[in-house]
């Protein structure tokens, strides 16, 4: 089998990293705007006219 079947080369490893790397920018990202949207709440809640 040649490098190009994907068995065994590189290429495949690569594409698993960038997968993995992409996941994990998604999943940073969205915890940062989770936690951004529950802080607002709290900002916007303390800040109320009670």
């Amino acid at each position: 089998m040649s490098e190009k079947d994907g068995v065994g080369g590189n290429d495949s490893e690569s594409w698993k990293a960038r997968g993995v790397a992409l996941r994990v920018f998604v999943y940073v990202f969205a915890t940062h705007l989770f936690a951004g949207f529950i802080w607002i709440l709290f900002y916007v809640g303390g800040h109320a006219d009670k």
